[in-house]
C-alpha cells in the first residue's frame, strides 16, 4: 500500500517519541538520559493514530458467502460482496508505558461504515440489492516490545501482541420488504465479519509497526559526525526500559575521534532526573558528554592558537609589538628592540567542565609562549606563561543543536619560565585580562556557536524549551512538533 509523507511524518512522531524513551538496566552510566513522559506519549498517541486510521480504511474485505434455511422450503445461499469502508473512527486511545515491558497501544469506541452489494438465491429465486454496514465498539490492543541492538546501538520495535473485539454489527439493506430474508443469515454474516474485521485489524497494526516503525528507528542518530575532529555517540548501551509515567533511555552520550577513537580515561557519574512531567521529553545531558569533548578536541591539538597584533581591536591599548611590552618588561625591548611579538597558545591538559544546581562551570588552563619575531622571521622566545581560568559556561538550544557560550569569571597568571630574566608576573595581569576575554574567548565561541546535534531524527521542532543545572547534569526540557 502506497503511503504518503504526512503518514510518515505522523508516525514518525510516535517513532521519535518511543526511541527517546529507551532505558537499560545495565550497570554502564550513560552520557545521557532521555525521558518522554506520558505528555509525550499523549501527543505520539495523537499523531501515531491519525496514520494508523488511514491504514485502516484501506483494509479489503473479502466476499462473504454461506448458506441459508428457509421453512418448508430448502436451503438457499446468500453473498455479500464488494464492501467498502468508508470510514474508520478512533476516538479514544492512548499510548502507556508497562513497566520493565514496553508500550500498550489501546484504542476504544472505534467505529467503521461500510457499504456494500448483496445477493440471495434459492432454487429460480434470485434477489439482490445494496446495503449499508456499521460495526461499533471496536476496541483494539497491541503490545509494543522495544529492543536494542547492541552491534549497531539502533533501537527496535515490534508488535508482540495484538487484540481486536467488535461489540456489534448492524446491516441495513436498500429493499426493506426483504428484511426478513436477511435475518435468516443475519448470525452469520455478523459472525464472518467479526472474524474477518479482527483478524486485518490487526494485520495492519503489525504491519505498520514493522514497516513504517521500525525503518525509522533506523534513521535516528547513533553516531554523527561533528566536524573534521570528533563526532558523537548516541548509541543505545542496553534494552529499552519503560516505568510505571515515563520511558527512560541511557545513551552512551561520548564524543570520539574520527582519526583515533578509544575509551576515556574517566567514566559517567550516576544520573537521577528529577519527576518533571511539563514538558514532553527531558534530556539529562551529563558533565561527562562535555568533558569527552574537551578531552578529544585537546588531544586531537586543535584547541591552540597562534595570537599577532594584527588580531587585536584597532580601538586596543595593548600591542603585540617588543616596544609596547618594553614598557612593561625592559628588557623586551633592550634585546630585541622594535620588532613585532606573537604569542602561542594552547591547552597542554583538557578542560574540565563541572555542572552544579548554581550552573556549568569550566576550569581551563592555557600556556601561553610569548615569542618575538626576528627580520627573517625566525621566532626568539621571551617567557612561556600559565594561564588558569575559571569561566562560566552557557548552553543553548538552537535549531535542535547545542550551542555554548564561554565568559570568563577569573584569570591567575604563572611565570613558568622566561628568557630575559625573572619578573613579577603580574605586570602582565591586565594585558592577558584584556587579551583573553577580547580575542581568545571569541575565538572559542565562535567554534561553540556552531555546536552539536540532538539525538532526534530529522523535521522534529522543539519548543517551549528548558534548561536546569543539576548536580553532575544539566537537565533540557522541550515540546515537540513536526514541521
Amino acid at each position: 500500500m502506497a503511503r504518503g509523507p504526512d503518514d510518515t511524518w505522523r508516525w514518525a512522531t510516535l517513532v521519535m517519541l518511543a526511541a527517546l524513551g529507551t532505558a537499560v538496566t545495565a550497570t554502564t552510566n550513560p552520557g545521557v538520559v532521555a525521558r518522554i513522559t506520558q505528555k509525550g506519549l499523549d501527543y505520539a498517541c495523537q499523531q501515531g493514530v491519525a496514520t494508523l486510521q488511514k491504514e485502516l480504511e484501506k483494509i479489503t474485505i473479502p466476499t462473504l458467502s454461506g448458506s441459508f434455511k428457509v421453512k418448508h422450503l430448502g436451503k438457499g445461499k446468500y453473498s455479500f460482496y464488494s464492501l467498502v469502508i468508508h470510514g474508520f473512527k478512533l476516538p479514544n486511545s492512548q499510548i502507556r508505558p508497562l513497566p520493565n515491558q514496553g508500550l500498550d497501544l489501546s484504542i476504544k469506541d472505534a467505529s467503521i461504515k461500510m457499504s456494500g452489494k448483496w445477493k440471495a438465491r434459492k432454487s429460480f429465486i434470485k434477489v439482490s440489492g445494496k446495503f449499508d454496514l456499521s460495526v461499533e465498539g471496536i476496541s483494539i490492543l497491541a503490545a509494543l516490545k522495544l529492543g536494542y541492538d547492541p552491534t549497531s546501538g539502533h533501537a527496535t520495535v515490534a508488535c508482540s501482541s495484538c487484540r481486536s473485539h467488535i461489540n456489534s454489527v448492524r446491516v441495513r439493506i436498500s429493499r426493506s420488504s426483504l428484511g426478513w430474508l436477511i435475518q435468516l443469515f443475519h448470525k452469520k454474516i455478523e459472525s464472518s465479519l467479526r472474524n474477518s474485521m479482527n483478524r486485518k485489524i490487526c494485520e495492519v497494526v503489525t504491519s505498520a509497526v514493522s514497516s513504517k516503525l521500525q525503518p525509522y528507528f533506523q534513521t535516528l542518530p547513533v553516531t554523527t559526525k561533528i566536524d573534521n575532529v570528533a563526532g558523537i555517540d548516541y548509541s543505545l548501551v542496553a534494552p529499552p526500559k519503560a516505568t510505571a509515567d515515563s520511558l527512560d533511555g541511557l545513551l552512551k552520550g561520548e564524543f570520539f575521534r574520527l582519526a583515533h577513537r578509544r575509551p576515556p580515561p574517566f567514566a559517567p557519574p550516576a544520573l537521577t532526573l528529577p519527576t518533571d512531567h511539563n514538558r514532553m521529553v527531558y534530556l539529562g545531558i551529563s558533565e561527562y558528554l562535555f568533558n569527552t569533548a574537551g578531552l578529544v578536541y585537546q588531544e586531537a591539538g586543535v584547541l591552540n592558537l597562534t595570537l599577532s597584533n594584527d588580531m587585536l581591536p584597532k580601538k586596543s591599548k595593548f600591542f603585540l609589538t617588543t616596544k609596547f611590552f618594553g614598557t612593561l618588561l625592559p628588557q623586551v625591548a633592550k634585546m630585541f628592540p622594535d620588532m613585532k611579538m606573537q604569542l602561542l597558545i594552547w591547552a597542554p591538559s583538557p578542560p574540565n567542565v563541572a555542572v552544579c544546581p548554581t550552573g556549568l562551570d569550566l576550569t581551563f588552563s592555557l600556556d601561553t609562549q610569548a615569542v618575538a619575531v626576528l627580520p627573517d622571521s625566525s621566532l626568539a622566545p621571551l617567557f612561556l606563561l600559565e594561564m588558569n581560568m575559571n569561566i562560566s559556561v552557557d548552553i543553548r538550544a538552537r535549531s535542535n543543536r547545542l550551542v555554548g557560550e564561554l565568559k570568563l569569571d577569573k584569570l591567575l597568571l604563572k611565570l613558568k619560565h622566561s628568557d630575559i630574566d625573572h619578573f613579577p608576573v603580574e605586570l602582565l595581569q591586565n594585558v592577558m585580562n584584556y587579551v583573553v576575554p577580547t580575542v581568545v574567548i571569541p575565538k572559542i565561541n565562535k567554534k561553540l556557536q556552531k555546536g552539536f546535534p540532538l539525538p532526534l531524527p530529522a523535521s522534529i521542532q522543539l519548543f517551549n524549551l528548558v534548561f536546569q543545572p543539576h548536580q553532575d547534569f544539566l537537565l533540557f526540557g522541550a515540546d515537540v512538533r513536526y514541521g
